[in-house]
């Protein structure tokens, strides 16, 4: 292993294209990282490359810029990416996808994300349009090959970015065989902040003599980084968790479950500390708007479970808790790697019980970690000397509202769905409006598709005069009050014949039927006939209420003139 500590070189000198370089300058991003000019070159050579560092030392556009030049030569063809990026986290892959866009659209590259928690079809659609850089985590990505929506055939540069979580989470095997479907003979980046393990395996398999850099020291020698482990009593750890999140600043605090995130959160917010949890029990979206505010400063603390301890990069988190202490010397490192991130500084804060004291010093000495160790009270200035604690409102916070995006060019919704003449999207009118009445709908109070004045109606033709709920009715349906498809006056009919007079509910009524209320095929005068004649047919029957399959002028089947009941056996 190589350790590059010499002066770093400007981006121009690494090989790549101007473009490129042009890009970063415009960002601010002037002086490469020491991994990034480190790996940069063997990566555009076509070398496997193997970076060993602590995360935030700007791995990202280490990997990620050779590999958009990579694609940059020729597209993507539709579901068979040409690079193919693993990460842990769906967060992890959220940054990086959003970290290489703004370069890859001046090389004229397609970066896309698969990730779980997120919509199936709009991965698979964007697979299909074609993805140059397919950025995933293992789980998904397999999901959607064995559906058949994805092929990594084509994929010429693999690379593995936080090698060593991924296999911590059990990752190894599907890690493996995805792997073992890219094209043979293929490029392979891996980076890690260690190698051991399942790492070495991983290396073992898969990587052709690579290049290994490592250019950052381990989390607990960063300078700009101070541990301590403060030792409170348990009557009292509550209040010093309070009094440490209403510091100013960002803090990040970390617990061993998702009830004990949700648990702390909610105390916090009680007490006035503007706060949300994060842990893998939310949706993608609640994640993905979670970790929004906190960077936009809208929340000034964030209590999380391990899922946030790697590959989340905000800006300046300068303090980070460990209110219960993690489970494993990695577990803390990469805690501690969200803050004193890219030379900046920060400082990692332990909780720790007089029974916890020996299991936290083996800890840290696992760690290769020096902390100052302080006694503290609620309320001690030395506590507001470490974390800058302080004393909350006790108030309870209450999240602004959302702002409410301006409507343009439309009027008030009062009532039905998309109705013209009032309701859900309606311009006016009031609530049981009609579903996407038509264009001359006066008093849609509730149609679908009415007419003009549907008051209920189900796709009423276009002019339907009163047509209070019909279903379909008719273009000139007087007052089909409910009927489906109904004639002029259908007041309730389904699928009402065109000339249907007052069909209350009659079911495919005749083109003039008169009073069908509620026959089925009914005929003129059908009041709830199953295909009833033109009279009031009975079952089967002809003329007496209710007829089935009457015949035009009702009597028994079929052309029985005046059956009061139907006919006996």
């Amino acid at each position: 292993m190589t350790t590059d500590t010499a002066v770093t070189p400007a981006f121009d000198s690494l090989g790549l294209p101007k473009d490129i370089v042009d890009e970063l300058a415009k960002n601010g991003v002037t002086t490469p990282f020491p991994i990034q000019a480190a790996t940069i070159p063997d990566a555009i050579e076509g070398r496997d490359v193997l970076g060993c560092g602590r995360t935030g030392s700007g791995k990202t556009l280490a990997f990620g810029l050779p590999v958009l030049m990579r694609c940059a030569e020729r597209r993507a063809a539709a579901n068979r990416p040409r690079a193919l990026i693993l990460v842990p986290t769906r967060e992890l892959a959220h940054q990086v996808r959003d970290s290489l866009r703004g370069y890859a659209r001046v090389v004229g590259v397609r970066v896309g994300d698969v990730v779980g928690g997120s919509s199936y079809t709009r991965q698979i659609n964007e697979l299909r349009r074609g993805v140059d850089v397919l950025v995933a985590t293992p789980g998904r990505l397999t999901d959607l090959i064995e559906q058949g929506a994805c092929d990594l055939g084509d994929v010429e540069v693999s690379v593995l970015d936080e090698a060593d979580q991924m296999c911590d989470m059990g990752f190894m095997p599907q890690v493996s065989e995805l792997l073992d479907q890219v094209r043979p003979g293929g490029q392979t980046l891996l980076f890690s902040a260690t190698l051991d393990g399942d790492v070495d395996k991983l290396v073992r398999r898969y990587m052709n003599e690579p290049r290994t850099h490592s250019v950052d020291p381990p989390v607990s020698q960063v300078t700009t980084m101070e541990h301590h482990l403060l030792k409170v009593l348990p009557r009292d750890k509550n209040k010093i968790v309070t009094q440490i999140a209403a510091r100013d600043g960002r803090t990040i605090m970390f617990v061993r479950s998702k009830y004990r995130a949700d648990t702390i959160s909610e105390q916090l917010i009680e007490a006035g500390v503007p706060c949300a949890s994060l842990h893998g029990g939310k949706t993608q979206s609640v994640r993905t708007r979670t970790l929004a505010k906190f960077r936009e400063g809208k929340i000034q603390a964030l209590v999380a479970t391990d899922v946030a301890a790697r590959g989340i990069h905000v800006d300046g988190i300068d303090l980070v808790v460990n209110i219960d202490l993690p489970t494993g010397h990695k577990d803390y490192l990469h805690r501690g790697g969200r803050t004193a991130r890219a030379g900046s500084s920060g400082s990692v804060v332990s909780l720790v019980a007089p029974n916890q004291r020996r299991m936290a010093r083996r800890l840290l000495s696992d760690a290769g970690v020096e902390a100052k160790q302080h006694l503290v009270n609620p309320g001690d200035e030395l506590l507001t000397e470490v974390t800058g604690a302080k004393e909350p409102s006790w108030e309870p916070w209450i999240e602004p509202p959302e702002p409410v995006r301006e409507r343009r060019g439309r009027g008030p919704r009062r009532g039905g769905y998309r109705g013209n003449g009032g309701g859900y999207r309606g311009n006016g009118g009031g609530y049981r409006g009609g579903y996407r009445g038509d264009r001359r709908n006066d008093r849609g109070e509730g149609g679908f598709r009415s007419g003009e004045r549907s008051e209920g109606g189900y796709r009423g033709g276009r002019r339907n005069d009163r047509s209070e709920g019909g279903y379909r009715g008719d273009r000139r349906n007087d007052r089909g009050e409910g009927g489906f498809r109904s004639g002029e006056r259908s007041e309730g009919g389904y699928r009402g014949g065109r000339r249907n007079d007052r069909s209350e509910g009659g079911y495919r009524g005749d083109r003039r039927n008169d009073r069908g209320e509620g026959g089925f095929r009914s005929g003129e005068r059908s009041e709830g006939g199953y295909r009833g004649g033109e009279r009031r047919g009975g079952y089967r029957g002809g003329d007496s209420r209710g007829g089935y399959r009457g015949d035009r002028r009702g009597g028994g089947p079929r052309r029985n003139e005046r059956y009061d009941s139907a006919p006996q056996g």
